[in-house]
């Protein structure tokens, strides 16, 4: 049986077992990236497989210098363990062993047309009981494209209206509010939806959650290549790649000094090259740069705020 035949299977049967959402991530990870190698239609994903020390591992998946993507990673990882004290402290928790699995995406195209893209699905879990589902897509254009945000928006709406009323309007605020750079006063993108400690609740079983997070997954690969074939044969010039280069400024600024993912990662001891494999291959910083007013990196500044309605 393929990897994409499990994951069918798997989607299929009742998969709350952490050893099962594991592998599940597992297969997710494979089916996106032959789905990037075939709309990049030149590299391929080199495979890099690690071992926690305290246990677990993962594998994480690079493409680099390709049609449509300058660099790009799909991290998957399954770790587990005693939980580090700094874990406990970070996020207040009593001492017990910990599972911890999912899947992490950032693709950096080359075609400055083409938007950055970030996802991460993940489950957390451990001994005394205690467990969740967190993650979430976003979007970062280096050039906003009105289309094609109602299109992502409207895409990730859809995901959510079959599992909840009440999802994409949560979901997309929570993206509003996470990414989003308070020294520049501005979001990293257009957003998506952001969600984390997803349990059970009154009318909301573990699986209908796990069912949820499953399609997010399974969303982001279709979604992504439609945006970026559209727009990856569009012709750019050297003052936009420029400008790509100084959005990628602010990508590098906020998983840096705001991303809780990654400060955690670093705080934790986790693996270093993993974690950094959202920074993009090259980044520019401009003394107090200004678009020219009337500009399309003007209109892009102008639309990097929250509360904008894409649907």
């Amino acid at each position: 049986m393929n990897s994409l035949d499990t994951l069918t299977q798997l989607s299929d049967e009742l998969t709350t077992h952490k050893t099962q959402i594991s592998t599940w991530f597992q297969g997710l990870q494979t089916q996106i990236c032959t789905a990037l190698e075939k709309a990049d239609g030149k590299s391929k994903f080199q495979t890099d497989t690690w071992q926690r020390e305290g246990g677990g591992g993962g594998t994480s998946r690079v493409i680099e210098n390709g049609n449509l993507i300058e660099k790009g990673g799909v991290n998957f990882s399954a770790v587990f363990g005693e939980s580090p004290e700094r874990m406990l402290q970070l996020m207040k928790l009593e001492p017990a062993d910990f599972f911890a699995t999912g899947v992490s995406i950032v693709l950096h195209p080359k075609n400055p047309l083409v938007p950055i893209i970030h996802m991460n699905v993940r489950y957390f879990e451990m001994s005394n009981g205690m467990y969740w589902f967190g993650g979430g897509i976003d979007l970062t254009p280096h050039y906003i494209v009105e289309e094609d945000a109602k299109l992502f928006h409207q895409s990730l709406k859809e995901v959510c209206d079959k599992h909840h009323a009440d999802y994409y309007p949560d979901f997309k605020k929570k993206a509003d509010d996470y990414f989003f750079i308070p020294h520049r006063n501005e979001t990293r993108g257009i957003g998506g939806i952001f969600f984390d400690h997803l349990k059970e609740q009154e009318g909301i079983t573990k699986q209908d959650r796990w069912n949820f997070v499953r399609e997010v997954g399974e969303a982001f690969a279709p979604i992504y290549t439609e945006i970026a074939t559209k727009n990856n044969s569009l012709p750019f010039t050297e003052e936009h790649t420029q400008w790509q280069r100084l959005r990628r400024g602010r990508y590098v600024e906020f998983n840096l000094v705001n991303d809780r993912g990654t400060k955690f990662g670093l705080e934790t001891n986790g693996r270093t090259e993993s974690i950094l494999m959202s920074l993009p291959p090259e980044a520019n910083w401009q003394y107090a740069h200004q678009p020219k007013e009337g500009s399309e990196e003007a209109k892009t500044l102008a639309l990097l705020k929250k509360g904008i309605d894409w649907v």
